[in-house]
């Protein structure tokens, strides 16, 4: 008889749907590398799960923001389908001298918050209520435990995003989009800066929702191949390719790697509709999205 699949687009990834997930990969696919890059401000690890053990690197990136938590599921069902097939075949399939690193979450404690509301964020419940302005209706909280927006707190373009941020009226830690007190301000995004800068991933994708969309951060002079990968890319899922505009533009990991690091790397916006995206919505975005994400190491 076969074996029943996971069901990993049954629930929500709370903190414990998680440690769910995790220990059905750990068991099923013993074989699988896991590892930290560092903790959240709460204290959660970091986790992520590698596939291969060559030297050329590639990081797929899940929830930045806590109302994005689709995008988790989605990696976890990849790290699932990615493992069984190598158990099939008895090698990664990947490029032999390739490594895939995958990072299901980077803000376990937003995703927490918005999904159980302020009680989650444990000591710091009450200055949660105030930064998101009284309100105890936590379904659109986008930021960490500490109220900044990850994808806002990268080193690229901090200083000009302080001036659109302040004519927006953001002046403090809130829901979203506001980018901290500097640059890696927060403990999640200063683990991922330095595991990108000991990787040096020859391409990062960092899954967002919604739009549809894949967005790059264009350089000078340009970064050798991004251009193509992206089109690639964007044929691949159908999605459309193009530049991010306003308040997006700025902060970003994507903008980061592009500005600073000089890596290919571009941020997925998966499925349609308003965030945070029903559940339902997850077998359908995994499928537009799989050939990509499965692919994208024989890309490169």
């Amino acid at each position: 008889m076969e074996e029943k699949r996971f069901a990993f687009f049954k629930k929500p990834p709370d903190k414990r749907r998680q440690a769910e997930i995790t220990t059905y990969l750990k068991t099923r696919h013993p074989r699988l590398f896991w590892g930290a890059i560092g903790h959240s401000i709460l204290g959660e690890e970091l986790r992520y799960a590698r596939l291969g053990c060559g030297k050329r690197a590639l990081l797929y990136v899940g929830a930045h923001h806590g109302m994005e938590w689709i995008t988790s599921l989605i990696l976890y069902r990849l790290i699932d389908d990615l493992a069984r097939i190598e158990e099939r075949t008895g090698k990664p399939p990947l490029p032999e001298d390739h490594s895939l690193y995958m990072l299901p979450m980077l803000n376990p404690d937003g995703v927490e918050i918005e999904l159980h509301g302020a009680a989650a964020g444990g000591p710091l419940s009450d200055r949660l209520v105030r930064q998101n302005g009284g309100r105890t209706d936590f379904s659109r909280w986008q930021a960490n435990a500490r109220g900044v927006d990850l994808n806002h707190n990268y080193d690229a373009g901090f200083c000009a995003y302080r001036v659109k941020e302040k004519e927006a009226g953001i002046t403090g830690g809130c829901p979203t989009r506001y980018s901290g007190e500097y640059p890696f301000s927060e403990p999640e995004t200063a683990a991922l800066a330095a595991f990108l800068a000991i990787l040096q991933p020859a391409a990062i994708l960092t899954l967002h929702s919604q739009g549809e969309e894949i967005f790059y951060h264009p350089v000078s002079p340009p970064i050798a191949g991004a251009d193509a990968l992206g089109m690639r890319l964007a044929r691949l899922t159908g999605y459309r390719l193009g530049e991010a505009d306003g308040m997006a533009a700025y902060g970003g990991m994507s903008d980061y790697a592009a500005e600073g690091l000089r890596l290919r790397a571009y941020t997925i916006e998966c499925g349609l509709g308003q965030n945070p995206l029903p559940i339902r919505d997850a077998p359908v975005i995994y499928r537009r999205l799989r050939r990509a994400l499965f692919l994208l190491p024989t890309l490169l």
